[in-house]
């Protein structure tokens, strides 16, 4: 695995936008779309892995990024039981639960291996490069 240097280059974070383009899609159909509070929550939970997943990379550091990896994760799980909700009040069908829990599934695998990867590598974010480079560090502090 590399180093990302863009968002955009992280395969998950792209999944999950199409994630949240099928949950949007699902819950826009009658009669999903009449339950207002399980069609909100559940576009909310959607949305939250991606922006979790771009929240943690844009903190620069592998603690903070797993963290917000384990958020998104999280997530997963919640959209998964939104899918149940949606399924047994009739309001997708069984196939329709299956593309998408089949998409949680691996989104939420792919975090995982993302989130074990971080915790094993050496390199640690960005904001420690020059730590990483054995260069002294951008600013001193007092004995």
């Amino acid at each position: 695995m590399s180093t990302f240097r863009s968002i955009e280059e992280i395969d998950v974070w792209q999944s999950s936008r199409v994630l949240i383009r099928e949950i949007y899609s699902l819950s826009k159909k009658p009669p999903f779309c009449r339950d207002f509070a399980l069609q909100n929550q559940i576009r909310k939970a959607a949305v939250s892995i991606a922006s979790n997943i771009a929240e943690g990379f844009e903190r620069s550091g592998n603690r903070e990024f797993i963290n917000f990896l384990s958020i998104a994760k999280g997530s997963t799980g919640e959209v998964k039981t939104q899918l149940y909700v949606a399924l047994d009040m009739g309001y997708i069908t069984i196939d329709e639960f299956d593309t998408a829990i089949a998409m949680l599934n691996d989104i939420s695998r792919r975090v995982g291996g993302l989130m074990k990867y971080l915790g094993e590598s050496r390199m640690k974010g960005h904001k420690y490069n020059h730590l990483q480079k054995n260069a002294p560090p951008t600013s001193c502090i007092p004995d």
